[in-house]
C-alpha cells in the first residue's frame, strides 16, 4: 500500500508540472510591473481551460496523496532509517554530568592562586566619590 501511494504521488507529481508548464502566461503578476497594459491587448482574463483544471485537479490529488502517505507511515513505523539506527547504536552514550552546585563557591581573594596556578590578579582601589545632593532651594 505503501509504495502504491509513493509511485501515484510521484506520477501525480510529473503530471502536475507537464499541466503547469504548458500553460499560457496570463501576463500578470510581476509581469505586468513593466509591461503598461499589455495584458488588456492580448486578453484579459480568460475562462478556465482544460490546463487550469488539471491543474487544480492534480494539485488536489497531490495534497490528497500527501496525507494518505504521512498516515501510512506512521502506521508502518517509518520514523527512521537502517542508517539513522545504526548511527545511534554507534554513538557513545553522552555523559553524565554531576549536577551544579546551588551556591557557587566563593570567590578568590587577591594576592592568592586559583586552582590552575594562576594568580588572581588585585583590584584597584576604589575612589570615594561623594554622594551627589540635591541642590538647595535659595532663601527669599
Amino acid at each position: 500500500m505503501y509504495y502504491l501511494l509513493l509511485t501515484l504521488l510521484v506520477l501525480d507529481a510529473l503530471l502536475l508540472a507537464a499541466v503547469v508548464l504548458l500553460q499560457a502566461g496570463q501576463g500578470g503578476g510581476l509581469a505586468s510591473l513593466g509591461g503598461g497594459t499589455t495584458d488588456l491587448v492580448v486578453g484579459g482574463r480568460q475562462a478556465a481551460n482544460l490546463l487550469t483544471r488539471l491543474s487544480w485537479w492534480c494539485g488536489g490529488i497531490f495534497l490528497f496523496l500527501s496525507l494518505l502517505l504521512s498516515i501510512a507511515s506512521a502506521r508502518r513505523g517509518l520514523g527512521s532509517s537502517e542508517v539513522q539506527d545504526r548511527l545511534r547504536q554507534a554513538a557513545p552514550a553522552p555523559a553524565q554530568s554531576a549536577p551544579l552546585p546551588i551556591q557557587s563557591a566563593p570567590a578568590a581573594t587577591p594576592g592568592t592562586t586559583t586552582p590552575a596556578g594562576t594568580p588572581v590578579p588585585t583590584a584597584p582601589p576604589k575612589a570615594t566619590t561623594p554622594a551627589p545632593q540635591a541642590p538647595k532651594k535659595p532663601a527669599q
